[in-house]
């Protein structure tokens, strides 16, 4: 069984669970306006919340994700009930798992969050980055970044 560090960084990258590169092919002018982008943004949010601070993944694949769910994180699995397993078991081991989100920055098709994990109110915990991209306004895939919060950083500007 992975460790509670393992899990968390596989489940940062599961997610914490949306797009591509920023300019890839798949922005379209179509996805631009700001309607769209404050609406991707709150699905992206809604969907990260739901799954991970609720520890509902059933309910967040059922309202937030489309049809498809393209995962780009090499230690997560393709598809929907692959992230409902993965965070119902992951939620499981750690009951005090909460997200805080930071920052969302929304372009064309594409949701960057910037989150803290932490398994416990006193987990230093993991920064993570997830990109997800959007298809009519559903989550259809997800890329992310994940690196721990050190006791001591080499500056004094935090991660955050």
């Amino acid at each position: 069984m992975p460790t509670s560090r393992a899990l968390l960084t596989i489940a940062a990258l599961a997610l914490i669970a949306f797009a591509g590169p920023i300019g890839c092919c798949c922005t379209s002018k179509s996805d631009s306006s700001s309607s769209t982008l404050e609406q991707n943004k709150a699905t992206a949010l809604a969907f990260y919340r739901t799954a991970f601070n609720d520890h509902k993944p059933e309910e967040a694949i059922a309202k937030y994700v489309g049809d498809k769910y393209t995962q780009h994180n090499p230690l997560a699995a393709d598809g929907k009930q692959a992230f409902i397993d993965f965070v119902n078991a992951f939620a499981k081991a750690n009951p005090g798992l909460h997200v805080e989100v930071k920052r969302v920055v929304a372009e064309g098709d594409l949701v960057a969050v910037h989150v803290h994990l932490t398994l416990s109110p006193t987990d230093r915990g993991t920064a993570a980055i997830d990109f997800f991209r959007l298809e009519n306004g559903k989550v259809v895939e997800h890329w992310d970044s994940v690196q721990a919060v050190p006791e001591k950083a080499a500056n004094p500007n935090g991660m955050f």
